[in-house]
């Protein structure tokens, strides 16, 4: 009897013991889904009522701060962007900012670069920060990331920057040519020189004025309203006849292959103008006596087959330094170099917006001292558009820049004889 009630007594002390366990552990719980989260904006007692909805559909990075500095609210984006950590403001001019507004009631604005998270290579967020008091003891605070568009702010004061001096420089030529010409007026053989010198200056103008309104209306119109099935065969042997007078000059021998029956989908006049410029650009920059090849093949890609035009030249290679930079308008590898073959910088740009807006790309690979191949990536014509691009490899793109130098010279293209 004595050894039942000992075990009775045991399992009521179990039963207690679990009970209690039981009530701190749903307690904890309680505790633990009231803690605030990263991923979303949390409620506290004391918020206005509609302002956690309100914050939660703003664009910007919102915090909410208390008497005693603390968040109370804070975005997810908050985070992201460091603003917050620990549950406190990471900012301190924002934290100052914040206290002056609490103290005075008055809105507060600022623009702030910060590091960016992460980086280690000392690039710098630009934000905006307002601060605005929200009831007697809270504040609001309101961060906007400026970086994006400073960056194309920078973007737009560089392109007209260099539009103005690239403009300047010829029609400035033009002006001192022409008082050249008025002062020769009685000499025959000056004028004749001086009015060469002027149409060099004239068709450099009227290049690059057209070449700004091509940019302008690649980047604006969207070539697919009156796309159709465009031959590879004729794109390459437009462009071809584009550069064929270069090329003889230079006794530049050009070749091409593996365009029969290739089709892409796309504006046939921008494919053509981008086709035409690569192969310009590898006739402009190649050394005298070589070999400029362009290739077409077609390769497996997911959504539908791709088609890729290369264009292969022999000449110096590009450097590292500049690879990443040679599609950027008006950036030249060799200045004046490109003065001297009247190249405007705007080619490479062009050719990168055309295959953009055709649902393709444009990729680059060069090796100094074995040449560049430049590869137009665009659909196949019936075939899917949705797709993710995959540039091909290093080692892809080298093998077809040696395969188009390796073209059968039954296909290479003739060049007429250097006219007299």
């Amino acid at each position: 009897m004595d050894v039942n009630a000992a075990v009775a007594a045991v399992a009521a002390i179990a039963g207690a013991c679990t009970g209690v366990i039981a009530m701190l552990a749903f307690r904890w719980s309680e505790r633990d889904q009231a803690r605030p989260t990263r991923s979303s904006l949390h409620t506290e007692a004391g918020l206005p009522p509609g302002v956690d909805t309100v914050l939660s559909v703003l664009r910007s990075s919102a915090v909410v701060l208390d008497e005693s500095d603390s968040v109370v609210k804070a975005s997810s984006a908050a985070y992201a962007l460091g603003l917050v950590r620990g549950g406190k403001l990471a900012v301190d001019p924002m934290l100052h900012m914040a206290r002056d507004t609490r103290r005075d009631g008055e809105i507060r604005q600022v623009e702030l670069d910060l590091p960016r998270r992460g980086t280690g290579r000392g690039e710098a967020l630009a934000v905006s920060a307002r601060v605005a008091p929200l009831g007697s003891r809270l504040v609001l605070l309101l961060v906007e990331d400026l970086t994006e568009a400073r960056r194309i702010e920078a973007v737009r004061r560089d392109f007209v920057a260099n539009v103005s001096h690239e403009l300047k420089t010829p029609t400035g030529a033009l002006s001192l040519l022409s008082e050249a010409v008025m002062d020769a007026s009685d000499d025959p053989e000056a004028v004749t020189r001086f009015a060469g010198r002027m149409q060099i200056e004239a068709t450099r103008l009227t290049n690059l004025v057209q070449e700004l309104i091509d940019l302008s209306r690649v980047q604006n119109d969207d070539p697919l309203e009156d796309a159709e099935p465009v031959r590879v065969e004729e794109l390459v042997a437009e462009a071809v006849d584009r550069s064929r007078h270069a090329a003889s000059t230079k006794q530049i021998t050009m070749a091409a292959g593996g365009a029969a029956d290739l089709r892409v989908w796309g504006n046939r006049g921008q494919l053509a103008a981008a086709l035409g410029n690569l192969v310009e650009n590898a006739v402009n920059y190649s050394p005298a006596r070589t070999r400029v090849g362009i290739a077409a093949r077609r390769v497996a890609a997911p959504g539908g087959d791709l088609i890729e035009i290369a264009v292969t030249d022999q000449g110096i290679g590009i450097s590292e330094k500049d690879r990443e930079r040679v599609f950027e308008r008006f950036y030249r590898v060799d200045p004046a170099r490109s003065r001297a073959t009247g190249g405007t910088g705007l080619g490479l740009a062009i050719v990168k917006h055309v295959a953009a807006s055709h649902g393709g790309e444009v990729t680059m690979w060069s090796s100094e001292g074995q040449g560049s191949t430049f590869t137009l990536r665009l659909p196949e014509a019936g075939a899917g558009r949705d797709r993710t691009l995959t540039g091909p490899d290093e080692d892809a793109q080298r093998r077809f820049h040696h395969d188009v130098n390796d073209l059968d010279q039954s296909t290479e293209i003739p060049a007429p004889e250097v006219l007299p």
